[in-house]
């Protein structure tokens, strides 16, 4: 029969893959690590046994934690991607010609060690000069640094552990305070099956905070229920008023101009949880 690995997504529903041998594992000063090699998905990376990312199927996650927000920004000077110790979110944030710095805050090295030399297509962009990768802790450096970027993107894990501070109300305040007056931050909040309330809290915490609340989707196979999603909060630009022009040789698999505008179309049992309102205050 071979290994197996599942994924227990609640107390009644998981997801299983059959993996060819395991890459690496250790326990880190913050979380189980592995690096797994499976039939079906490639090399992924589990922390405390659920999926991060894997080959195949990272680019939907990664392009649409990214691109929403720095094609609605007009200039996307400087970025800060909190956590995404893979890589993918600053890979994704380096296609945008506009970026002059990329800073990453991630709080442990490990991850990054080890997607540089198991998950090296998603980690490349650790390579360019425009990166600055710090290992420490993004809850505090958002609060010690104000007025700083255009674009945060907030790349965490399930709110379990080292992340769940960064699904708390103080820290989108902190992220508000972090960016310059016509900043934008997405987050990625979960998914609406299984985490409805998570969903919730988020983005009414956001809805507090911006003058702008928009909550949107993608399809990522691997992570509980297919459907993933992300809150948009923005100082100044609505993403479903930008005209969006992808220079033809940006290399994406997932996000497209008509992908930017239908993603922010909610299913009705999702626009019935976020209770929509008018969302942009005059």
């Amino acid at each position: 029969m071979g290994l197996w690995f599942t994924e227990k997504q609640t107390d009644h529903f998981g997801i299983t893959v059959k993996v060819k041998e395991t890459l690496h594992s250790e326990q880190t000063n913050f979380q189980k690590l592995e690096v797994v090699k499976t039939e079906e998905f490639g090399n992924m990376l589990l922390l405390d046994g659920l999926v991060m990312t894997t080959e195949r199927d990272e680019f939907t996650y990664h392009e649409m934690i990214t691109h929403p927000a720095l094609f609605t920004h007009p200039n996307p000077r400087h970025v800060l991607v909190v956590g995404g110790g893979d890589g993918g979110t600053v890979r994704e944030v380096l296609k945008h010609p506009l970026v002059e710095k990329v800073t990453q805050v991630e709080i442990d090295q490990k991850v990054i060690e080890y997607s540089k030399k198991f998950l090296p297509s998603i980690s490349i962009g650790y390579e360019d000069p425009l990166v600055d990768v710090i290992v420490g802790d993004g809850f505090l450096h958002i609060h010690e640094n104000k007025a700083k970027y255009d674009v945060i993107l907030v790349d965490s894990t399930e709110p379990i552990g080292p992340s769940a501070k960064l699904f708390e109300l103080g820290f989108f305040q902190g992220i508000y305070e972090s960016l310059k007056e016509d900043g934008i931050f997405v987050a990625q909040s979960d998914n609406p099956w299984f985490k409805p309330d998570l969903i919730k809290t988020v983005f009414q915490d956001v809805f507090e905070i911006f003058p702008i609340t928009r909550l949107y989707t993608a399809n990522i196979p691997t992570y509980p229920s297919g459907l993933w999603s992300f809150t948009l909060g923005s100082k100044e630009y609505d993403p479903l008023q930008v005209e969006v022009e992808i220079p033809q040789d940006m290399e994406l698999f997932y996000y497209t101009a008509n992908i930017h505008y239908a993603a922010f179309q909610l299913p009705r049992f999702m626009q019935e949880l976020i209770k929509i309102r008018t969302l942009k205050r005059v």
